[in-house]
């Protein structure tokens, strides 16, 4: 006589329900989206989570990225997870917990070539399976454009918040159209726009040399009838940062005060 089978469909319900209970103690979650590569994304979600967790909130900071994971690269990150049966995300500090696909890939150089479905299955698992802890803020850095991983975290995390990541130029506005199309479509709520790489600041002199075109992040925003939350300059600093995994936030405060204030009531420290 053949064993009985798991149904899936009830393995799902059981899925669900670990995540919905998850989901009930995080208290804001934020969906750092961008229309298309290069605009700064992963930067802006791990400055926004570390700057966060700088102010004492306890943050979650999770990278959906599954082709190219950068998140534990950009934080110096080496250890994976603890725990056993029950592991825990990845303590990056005190505040802030961070989960990736690297840590779990034998081979962190080795290409991941995975269909919609499994992409989808690994997005709950690192919800349901792991041991979160009660957080103020869930930060979600996906991969540029509109397909499964942004799809999956609008269907499996209800009332996130996108905020989407944009450029200067023309070719970068035109790609974040089709990201506030998308937040439209699946009923997410926009918290609002980033212009990164708004001017590059000369180490030398100071100044600010306009190397992409001015005012196409405010003209975007003002036109989307959305704010515009920061527009933040390309530094030195933060490219040094991001490549020896120690975040420089500074340039991030704006946008981090800002998301304090427009979810959380908080003024500006």
């Amino acid at each position: 006589m053949k064993e009985a089978q798991p149904d899936a469909n009830f393995e799902r319900q059981i899925q669900d329900k670990v995540i919905e209970n998850r989901l009930k103690q995080i208290k804001h979650k934020i969906l750092v989206l961008s229309g298309k590569g290069g605009v700064g994304k992963s930067t802006v979600a791990v400055n926004l989570a570390v700057g966060l967790a700088g102010r004492g909130k306890k943050v979650g900071l999770i990278d959906v990225d599954l082709h190219g994971p950068s998140v534990p690269r950009m934080l110096g990150l080496r250890d994976g997870f603890k725990g056993g049966e029950h592991p825990k995300p990845i303590a990056w500090s005190p505040n802030l917990s961070v989960v990736s696909i690297e840590p779990l890939l034998p081979d962190k150089d080795v290409s991941i070539i995975w269909r919609g479905p499994v992409k989808i299955g690994v997005i709950r698992q690192f919800i349901s399976d792991l041991e979160w802890d009660p957080l103020d803020y869930l930060v979600i850095d996906s991969p540029p454009g509109t397909g499964d991983e942004p799809l999956t975290v609008a269907q499996t995390i209800p009332g996130a918040y996108a905020l989407i990541v944009t450029t200067p130029q023309e070719v970068a506005l035109a790609d974040v159209r089709k990201s506030i199309d998308f937040c439209h479509k699946v009923n997410m709520p926009i918290l609002g726009l980033v212009e990164n790489m708004a001017g590059l600041i000369c180490p030398h002199c100071g100044q600010a040399i306009q190397f992409f075109k001015t005012g196409g992040g405010a003209g975007l925003a003002k036109a989307s009838g959305l704010p515009l939350l920061a527009s933040v300059p390309f530094t030195q600093g933060v490219v040094e940062a991001g490549d020896t995994g120690r975040p420089e936030t500074q340039p991030f405060d704006e946008l981090v005060a800002q998301v304090l204030t427009r979810l959380n009531g908080e003024k500006a420290a």
